[in-house]
């Protein structure tokens, strides 16, 4: 039994701590990846490849060539809605938030389950063994 309370503790400890870390990491890097704005964008043929033209919300024009991902998405269509950050003229990306950042979030919140259920089986076990 003691071998059990040891693991449960062990996945308590690991669980939250590691989980709020992921957690605060992910805020830092949704912090530094800025804020990406809803924008309608004009694709067109170009030398090498697709690219997306816009006027930007400070009055600057944007073009940005497509990815290989980007293109398959965006296929047959002359226009689309995407994701641009404010005041960088040359990038875009499909997804409002970073899937490097969605990535991190569900890590902390699988570490946290862990954690919180590991405290759930060891309240349980603590007033069981009566």
């Amino acid at each position: 039994m003691h071998a059990l309370d040891a693991v449960v503790e062990v996945f308590t400890w690991v669980g939250l701590g590691a989980g709020l870390l992921a957690l605060l990491v992910a805020s830092l890097a949704q912090l530094a990846d800025g804020v990406w704005v809803p924008t309608a964008v004009v694709l067109e043929d170009a030398d090498g490849g697709r690219v997306a033209r816009w006027f930007s919300d400070d009055g600057g024009v944007g073009e940005a060539r497509l990815t290989h991902e980007q293109e398959h998405a965006l296929a047959g269509k002359d226009a689309a809605e995407v994701y641009t950050r404010a005041a960088v003229h040359d990038r875009i990306r499909l997804t409002r938030r970073s899937p490097a950042v969605r990535s991190i979030v569900l890590l902390g919140v699988g570490l946290l389950t862990l954690g919180i259920a590991a405290v759930i089986v060891s309240l349980t076990m603590l007033f069981t063994r009566g």
